[in-house]
């Protein structure tokens, strides 16, 4: 449990909730029903989740539309996204799990590992309150949605383009129409043309960033 508290960086006052978070069912039952398990407290801190990352999204995506800000609720949320966050911090070697359970790789199976994630999570809000478990989510959730930009950021000319393609007979163009700065600290501004309609306009400190912020404009412009 020590490993465990150094890797999240939090320490129990009550470690009894540490330890029902990392119980599963199977362990309760091979003892008898002696012991209390994380079922509930993955109840309360898929909640508490919900809550911390829908805050934190509304805060720092205030462009992003209600669709799209559910969209990536969903994304950072699911089972998928918190099995790689309890990989990070080895969550899986310190489940409670019975002998047949664990002979059968349940240490390392997505939805146990998952639930054991959002019963730590609450069990982090009810010795400590909100802030420690904000602090531990988002210790999480802040790289996600920074590594998830970084990937739609590269993709908005190829969408832009795809998008045009489905018409026939369309001609799309990125113009240069200026730049300022010294070479060391160079920025460009950029207009995407659709035929000889300007749809988009971005800048940046080189013409590829620049051209990915006209093409983000344009397809804001057409809904996208």
């Amino acid at each position: 449990m020590k490993g465990l508290e150094a890797a999240i960086g939090y320490t129990f006052r009550d470690p009894s909730l540490l330890q029902e978070a990392l119980t599963h069912s199977s362990y309760a039952n091979e003892q008898k029903g002696r012991q209390p398990y994380n079922e509930r407290l993955e109840f309360l801190g898929d909640a508490v989740l919900s809550i911390v990352v829908s805050d934190y999204i509304y805060e720092h995506c205030p462009d992003m539309p209600e669709g799209g800000l559910t969209k990536l609720r969903a994304y950072l949320v699911c089972e998928k996204s918190l099995f790689g966050f309890a990989q990070q911090i080895e969550l899986g070697s310190y489940i409670r799990l019975s002998n047949g359970e664990r002979k059968n790789g349940g240490a390392s199976r997505p939805s146990i590992v998952s639930d054991a994630f959002e019963a730590l999570i609450a069990a982090i809000y009810l010795d400590g309150g909100m802030e420690p478990a904000r602090r531990h989510i988002l210790r999480f959730i802040v790289p996600e949605i920074e590594n998830r930009h970084s990937a739609t950021f590269s993709d908005y000319k190829t969408a832009l383009q795809e998008i045009i393609q489905k018409n026939p007979g369309e001609r799309l163009e990125y113009i240069l129409v200026g730049s300022s700065g010294p070479d060391h600290n160079k920025h460009f501004k950029i207009e995407v043309h659709l035929n000889s309609n300007v749809i988009g306009r971005g800048g940046g400190r080189s013409k590829k960033e620049a051209e990915q912020q006209a093409a983000r404009e344009a397809l804001e412009l057409m809904g996208y």
